[in-house]
């Protein structure tokens, strides 16, 4: 995301950092280096842990540090507007994706942008063949196809929508380390998982499934696939509103055509 930056000739004033953490701390910093002066605003559930997270463990009131540093992030509320939103890894954990961009559409000013990435559906393909091979329902909900997201974006209300993505492999040196990770990356929101709590046994259960069963590259390091979408929009300006129709009786139009001719 921050080399797809390069291609915008005009770089924002302000920005709005979705969930930071998700995001990436250390995006953060290499932000604050590409953006020196915007400012910089912060949306998060754990509100004063990702303040206090980008603003380098600083716990003094935001506007005292502000006046010193102007550098320093400030908790954004609905009333913020910036040149762009910038929200790394975090609409494959929405439900209702749609109502999430239409909420980051009302914080971005005109000709303003958006830049996102998320996971894609061809994610977490070998989980979902261990799962179906052991007939254990889904591990995760369905990720939106990358197609899907230009046609949300613009029904947003956003414009130029592009989007693209890209896959990686990611190895893992035991189940154990996977999992942790793969806790960090989200919910499952699909209505074909397990409806109650699972225990410590079925996590050995799990652990052992995946060592015998998901692939591992040649230095026995198990492998686990990742489908990366990244996009941007923009606000458009609003288009003026066409004026309503109005109706002539067909009598007028002939007194008018019958005056023309005189």
């Amino acid at each position: 995301m921050l080399t797809r930056l390069d291609c915008f000739r005009q770089l924002p004033s302000s920005w709005l950092h979705w969930e930071p953490a998700l995001g990436g701390l250390q995006a953060h910093r290499h932000l604050l280096q590409r953006l020196p002066g915007a400012q910089c605003h912060v949306v998060a559930q754990d509100a004063p842990g990702a303040l206090s997270a980008v603003n380098g463990g600083q716990r003094t009131p935001w506007r005292f540090l502000r006046r010193k540093n102007p550098a320093l992030a400030s908790l954004a509320d609905e009333r913020i507007r910036v040149g762009m939103v910038w929200a790394n890894m975090c609409l494959h954990l929405e439900p209702h994706p749609l109502q999430l961009l239409q909420r980051w559409n009302r914080h971005i000013d005109t000709d303003g942008f958006l830049m996102f990435s998320c996971l894609g559906p061809d994610s977490l393909s070998e989980l979902r063949a261990l799962y179906r091979l052991r007939g254990w329902g889904e591990p995760t909900h369905g990720f939106v196809d990358m197609h899907d997201w230009g046609d949300l974006l613009v029904q947003a209300g956003f414009a130029e929508p592009v989007v693209d993505m890209e896959r990686i492999t990611l190895t893992y040196s035991s189940a154990e380390a996977m999992l942790d990770e793969l806790r960090l990356l989200g919910r499952n929101f699909s209505s074909q998982r397990f409806a109650g709590l699972r225990g410590r046994a079925w996590r050995q259960h799990l652990i052992e499934g995946m060592c015998a069963d998901m692939p591992r590259d040649p230095d026995g390091r198990l492998r686990l696939s990742f489908e990366l979408i990244y996009g941007h929009a923009f606000k458009p300006r609003p288009s003026l509103k066409a004026l309503p129709q109005q109706s002539v009786p067909l009598d007028t139009l002939r007194d008018m055509l019958r005056s023309s001719r005189r």
